[in-house]
């Protein structure tokens, strides 16, 4: 028997045993919930720079968005503040439209 221990979506428990099969899960606290969506985060982040098409890829920024959603609600905060405090950084440092990359600055 596969073990994971890992976070899953909701209804993940209810396709696995609508598929006949058994499986064992726990209910996070606040705490370990926070630490597993940021080992998600980093798992879902893996799968998408991996993505080789762009099907793919959309599929796994879903699933970063889904991610970014729970810590949002676990900060306190919903996504429409995380876009304004993202809409607020873009305003005033820019955002990633141009492709600039950065090469050197040079000391004076």
């Amino acid at each position: 028997m596969p073990i994971y221990n890992k976070l899953v979506r909701d209804r993940i428990p209810e396709i696995i045993e609508s598929g006949g099969k058994t499986c064992s899960t726990a209910i996070l606290n606040n705490e370990e919930y926070i630490k597993e969506l940021k080992n998600k985060s980093f798992e879902e982040l893996e799968e998408y720079v991996n993505a080789d098409n762009d099907k793919d890829a959309i599929e796994e920024l879903a699933d970063l968005l889904e991610i970014i959603h729970a810590l949002a609600e676990c900060h306190g905060a919903s996504i429409e503040k995380v876009e304004e405090v993202r809409q607020k950084k873009a305003a005033k440092r820019g955002a990633f439209k141009v492709k600039i990359f950065l090469i050197e600055v040079e000391d004076e």
